[in-house]
């Protein structure tokens, strides 16, 4: 049987629970598509860039991500204490658009908090 692909999405603050989750998920028998080989947040990576140049990267990386939604059987969405940010929002949005399989790393029923 061949393994199902799975995409986690979610706030780059949160990488301890990428490689919680990234962990939990290969050790179900699935390929895990995650963010980019840098653990780090995107503001820890990228700011001390010009707005315009960090504008752009973050354009990039959320492109690249939703590349690999595409890809996936189902998106694990991880909304640590219910947060969900702009850029997950949007790969959420573009998942359901495409007709994945969206899980919640916790209840989805939880009141969300996006970004200002």
């Amino acid at each position: 049987m061949k393994p199902i692909i799975v995409t986690l999405c979610g706030s780059t603050k949160f990488k301890d629970e990428f490689v919680k989750q990234n962990f939990n998920e290969t050790l179900a028998g699935k390929i895990v598509l995650s963010i980019g080989c840098d653990m780090k947040s995107d503001d820890e990576l990228f700011g001390h860039m010009p707005d315009e140049q960090f504008d752009e990267i973050k354009r990039n990386l959320d492109d690249l991500h939703k590349r690999k939604i595409d890809i996936s059987d189902e998106v694990l969405i991880l909304n640590v204490g219910g947060y969900i940010g702009k850029s997950t929002q949007s790969e959420l949005d573009y998942a359901i658009v495409q007709g994945k399989k969206i899980r919640y790393l916790e209840s989805e029923n939880k009141p969300l908090k996006p970004d200002a």
